[in-house]
């Protein structure tokens, strides 16, 4: 057996073709998800360079980013922030509307998720263009929290995230053109 960090984590990622439409290579982590230790080393290695970055909050946008920052927050031993779409949330909220390349969405968080000062580490499944994870970073610090870093187990390098959020530590663990 070989040991959970000789794992390559692409092998775990299935391309599939033409989902949702015509055009995109959707890349699925179903199948990462469905081997633990493969899950296991990539929560693991999302949250080693930010392990003595003393994280007090790990945030996520609804729904993959929920599946991957959970299981790290446990690891850096922080509170669970999640952001969702207006309405979901049962509390008190406060919300950012951001645009997107095909026009505009919105974002929540309960208005006592994050104190002024709190040290947050944002965590997604994907970065893309980039535009949801810097609307969930804007969101966070309007609420008076610190960004320490970003970290996606997956950047589409061609779409040009990193650049929309090169103001934070970013960190991904597989990168495809």
């Amino acid at each position: 057996m070989s040991h959970p960090n000789d794992l390559n984590l692409a092998d775990y990622i299935r391309a599939i073709p033409d989902f949702p439409k015509p055009g995109i290579l959707f890349r699925d982590v179903t199948p990462l998800l469905a081997v633990p230790a493969a899950f296991r080393q990539a929560v693991v290695r999302m949250a080693e360079p930010f392990r003595r970055a003393g994280i007090e909050v790990v945030a996520a946008a609804e729904a993959r980013g929920f599946i991957f920052a959970a299981p790290v927050a446990l690891e850096l031993q922080a509170a669970l922030v999640p952001i969702r779409k207006p309405g979901k949330l049962p509390f008190t909220t406060q919300s950012l509307s951001y645009e997107l390349e095909y026009g505009s969405d919105a974002l929540e968080i309960h208005t006592d998720a994050v104190a002024p000062g709190t040290r947050v580490l944002m965590i997604d499944d994907l970065l893309a263009t980039g535009g949801t994870v810097d609307a969930c970073c804007r969101l966070v610090e309007k609420a008076g929290g610190v960004i320490v870093g970003c970290a996606f187990l997956i950047e589409l390098v061609g779409l040009k995230g990193a650049a929309r959020i090169a103001k934070y530590t970013s960190v991904s663990l597989i990168q495809y053109d």
